[in-house]
């Protein structure tokens, strides 16, 4: 097992952060690693996305945090979001770093700080006091200049073209 866990850093306006971070979680999950995922913003009730249910069937433990976001649905009280969020985020600190995981990833958490849900400050002390053994993977749109400079890793995925510029909804399996 390594001796220092790195922090990775996946933003931008491109489609796979996600998909990336899963995908190192599958990685570290075949290795016997313990993996905690972590979602914030979104709703796997309303929208499916399948890939929590393919973690748990490969071992990770799963949470979702802050359900949903007002750009997919205004009904949300913004003040509930960030209460939950900040809440969430103090659960991470209080019981999650100390339940031994390997690789945690907090998806989407960069939005909450980007959407005002989160103070940066919260996120870079949340970053600052997790376990040295600890690899932490935060991704979602916006990451701020402070997070980034704490990091080890930083993947900026650029969108060039996307099908939704062609009014292609998401497609089940591939964008959810």
């Amino acid at each position: 097992m390594k001796n220092n866990g790195l922090i990775h850093i996946y933003t931008g306006d491109g489609k796979g952060k996600t998909t990336s971070a899963i995908g190192l979680a599958t990685r570290a999950l075949g290795h016997g690693q313990k993996v905690c995922y972590c979602s914030f913003h979104k709703d796997p009730e309303k929208y499916g996305y399948n890939e929590m249910q393919s973690l748990r069937k490969l071992g990770a433990d799963v949470f979702n945090f802050a359900k949903g976001h007002p750009h997919l649905n205004r009904s949300l009280d913004e003040n509930v979001i960030r209460q939950e969020t900040h809440e969430a985020v103090e659960k991470i600190k209080s019981e999650f770093f100390a339940a031994g995981y390997e690789l945690m990833i907090l998806d989407e958490l960069n939005i909450s700080v980007r959407d005002n849900y989160l103070e940066e400050e919260l996120l870079l002390d949340l970053i600052k006091s997790k376990p040295a053994t600890l690899e932490l993977v935060i991704t979602g749109r916006g990451a701020t200049e402070a997070v980034m400079e704490l990091a080890d890793y930083v993947s900026e995925i650029k969108k060039i073209k996307h099908p939704y510029d062609k009014k292609i909804c998401s497609r089940e399996g591939i964008e959810f």
